[in-house]
């Protein structure tokens, strides 16, 4: 895709559909037969990127209060402008703390008048996330509220199937990780120009923001010959080699959300043993691939991709998970791994990314981002799978 191209998909992507989502919260929390039901009166909600998810709100402090009636976002006077402009789809109400202490105030006052009639209470139970609340803010949060409850997971099952803006930011990150390791690329196979891991990745993450990118989805991921055995080794000096093998994990974010692949190459012919390894995780992974379909479960994508590596007599060194889900976070659910029975739902998106990672060859892993169909599924990251550059 052109630098034009990628320009015109960032100017034009499509809205995300926020203002359904605190209604689906609330199914969740007041109303239904869903686990997480009536449990509580009002919800404390902490994780900043539930909050962004929830609201729109896209700043780095603050705090949203959901009760059946009302949506309070508590955050500083850094964000006076900011806030209100990005929760303007939402039903949410911003207040702004001025000073230190006051959030404590209004938390209090957003929790004691944010639920309705029929459900005030001397004591009322305050929901908390549980997987992401400190000991600290809970212990803080005690001294004023008698009855809080651990909810855990709400807002990240519904996250899990994306909108079509969701998918169209997810699929704009990867076609920028597309293009940058598209240009990247013959500066690795110039052997002319040396290059180190930590290099490379430098200049790769700088491609991403040149082409429009916002970051990187996480910390790029460089590592050549017996570093690459490593399945999340950090870039470091080590000069990439020709004939070694070198792992490639990266992507880049667009509007919050993010893109996740990996390309394992070689400058020039690598070992007998090396090219064995690649075709067979290419092989595996092409076939969770090829697996991936609403109704498919995520212990057999993983079984899938594991049972080609284990024929091979590479099981044990297959060491990781099959693939995750991709968002807003770059580790979402559901984890695609051994014994998990989770039903893939039309909207997710996943990874599908087996590996063979020898301490004396290095590592091979391939990985694409899909996004889940009926029928299938459809990649989101296109780059071609070659070993020799």
């Amino acid at each position: 895709m052109s630098n034009n191209n990628l320009a015109e998909r960032l100017a034009n992507l499509p809205p995300m559909d926020v203002p359904s989502r605190l209604p689906k919260l609330r199914e969740a929390l007041f109303g239904g037969d869903a686990p997480t039901a009536n449990q509580c009166d009002t919800f404390i909600v902490t994780n900043l990127t539930n909050i962004r998810w929830l609201s729109g709100f896209s700043g780095s402090a603050g705090i949203l209060v959901v009760s059946e009636n009302t949506c309070v976002l508590i955050t500083d006077g850094r964000y006076a402008v900011q806030a209100p402009e990005e929760t303007a789809t939402t039903a949410a109400e911003v207040r702004i703390s001025q000073r230190g202490g006051q959030q404590n105030e209004l938390l209090k006052e957003a929790v004691l008048g944010n639920r309705s009639k029929a459900s005030v209470k001397q004591n009322p139970k305050v929901g908390l996330e549980a997987e992401h609340i400190s000991w600290e803010r809970q212990q803080t949060l005690s001294q004023e509220f008698n009855d809080l409850v651990p909810i855990k997971g709400v807002i990240e099952k519904l996250r899990r199937s994306k909108d079509h803006g969701e998918i169209a930011r997810i699929e704009a990150a990867a076609a920028i990780a597309d293009a940058a390791l598209a240009a990247m690329l013959p500066k690795l196979a110039d052997t002319s120009t040396s290059m180190t891991e930590q290099d490379f990745a430098a200049d790769l993450d700088r491609e991403f923001r040149r082409l429009g990118a916002s970051d990187s989805a996480f910390p790029t991921i460089v590592a050549a010959g017996s570093n690459g055995a490593r399945p999340h080794a950090q870039p470091g000096p080590r000069t990439i080699q020709p004939g070694e093998l070198t792992v490639i994990d990266s992507g880049a974010v667009v509007d919050g959300y993010r893109s996740d692949m990996t390309r394992t190459v070689s400058v020039g012919k690598p070992s007998e043993v090396a090219q064995q390894m690649w075709q067979v995780v290419q092989e595996s992974q092409q076939a969770g691939v090829d697996a991936v379909k609403a109704g498919a479960t995520t212990g057999e994508i993983d079984k899938i991709c594991r049972d080609i590596i284990n024929s091979a007599g590479w099981g044990e060194a297959f060491m990781h998970s099959t693939g995750h889900g991709v968002g807003l976070d770059i580790h979402e659910i559901p984890a695609v791994s051994a014994n998990t029975e989770e039903i893939l739902q039309v909207g997710e998106v996943i990874t599908v990314e087996p590996g063979i990672y020898l301490g004396e060859h290095g590592g091979v892993r391939i990985e694409d981002t899909v996004s889940v169909t009926s029928t299938g599924c459809r990649p989101l990251t296109k780059t071609p799978k070659v070993l020799v550059i």
